[in-house]
């Protein structure tokens, strides 16, 4: 029973992931109708932003200490970083240490406008395009945004830590009456499942409460129909790209510290991601929050030692498999509308 708990708590924060950026997926196609396959470089740029602000946080003053050596015998040369000398020494280490956390406010801006001069500059001419066209074209600007990252960083993994405070883990185990150490888990990775509960809370709650939300589904449903009624619905969403966009951003951000930032980390997302989309039904933002917890569940039991020693290689295709038969007993999805993706 603890390695099904921990399986399950497993699954919840890969699907959290995969939750997160196939929301953002959906959220385009349900309103451009775009098949946006650059969303991954969006993700990919929002754990750079978190690398970003730990070096910029980290730029440092440089002073001899004529009291000190190096090993050459020469004045020691003390290095400390401007926040710490603008705002204490402890005031400015917490900063640092909060890197993570803070990125997520610096990235929201970045990735909104990112995400409106890509659609402004680039998407709006493939509306009426096939899928295809727009495929080969959003494909094709994340290999240059991927590459832009590479030049820029390096091609090697950056290591982006979380706060001090959330660099151990939480026992599981004692809390529901097990033994010691029976059920470990990270308590980053339960932070992060945290956060996109919030975020997509907040995106449906967005969409479901307020007048500008309500208008957008309006549009989702009859674009024609808002349009006639006065209503600029092409802004709106534009900002709704925008919007997705800082959704893909902050999962990246927030993801920075489970999995080291590289330049690949967006296109391994990329297509788990669009998988989770077609399986949750295109066009359908419940469907894709479903379908990504469930893959992420799935996923995670297929990767159990006795799992694999019956199946080799079954966790690197499950959700593949999963797909393949949805597709061929449902083709619009678990929660798709009718008549998408079934001509």
């Amino acid at each position: 029973m603890d390695q099904i708990i921990l399986q399950v708590i497993n699954g919840l924060d890969k699907g959290s992931a995969y939750a997160l950026i196939a929301l953002g997926l959906t959220l385009i196609f349900g309103t451009l109708g775009v098949v946006n396959f650059a969303h991954g470089a969006l993700f990919l740029i929002g754990a750079f932003c978190a690398v970003t602000l730990q070096r910029i946080l980290n730029i440092s003053a440089q002073t001899v200490d004529p009291t000190k050596t190096d090993f050459l015998g020469n004045p020691a040369v003390i290095k400390t970083p401007y926040v710490e000398l603008w705002f204490g020494p402890e005031m400015g280490a917490a900063i640092i240490d909060w890197s993570v956390p803070l990125a997520v406010l610096f990235a929201i801006p970045i990735m909104v406008a990112i995400g409106v001069i890509m659609e402004r500059g680039l998407i709006k001419h493939f509306y009426n395009r096939p899928h295809a066209d727009q495929i080969l074209v959003t494909f094709g600007l994340a290999i240059v945004l991927q590459n832009i990252i590479k030049q820029f960083y390096g091609a090697s993994q950056i290591s982006t830590p979380s706060p001090e405070v959330f660099r151990g883990s939480f026992d599981f185990g004692v809390l529901l009456g097990y033994e010691a150490n029976a059920i470990i888990y990270p308590y980053w990775r339960m932070i992060y499942f945290a956060f996109s509960v919030g975020i997509i809370s907040a995106i449906f709650a967005f969409l479901r409460f307020t007048t500008f939300g309500m208008v957008v589904r309006a549009g989702m449903a009859d674009r024609e129909t808002v349009g006639l009624l006065g209503i600029n619905i092409d802004k709106r969403f534009t900002i709704m790209f925008g919007i997705a966009a800082a959704v893909a951003g902050v999962a990246g951000v927030m993801y920075a510290p489970i999995n080291s930032p590289s330049y690949t980390m967006g296109m391994d997302f990329l297509v788990i991601s669009f998988v989770v989309v077609v399986v949750g039904g295109m066009g359908s933002l419940p469907g894709a929050v479903l379908a990504g917890f469930l893959l992420g569940i799935v996923e995670s039991f297929a990767s159990l030692n006795e799992v694999k020693s019956i199946l080799p290689g079954i966790d690197q295709i499950i959700i593949y498999l999963i797909a393949i038969i949805i597709l061929l007993t449902r083709p619009r999805g678990l929660m798709g509308k009718r008549g998408v993706m079934e001509d």
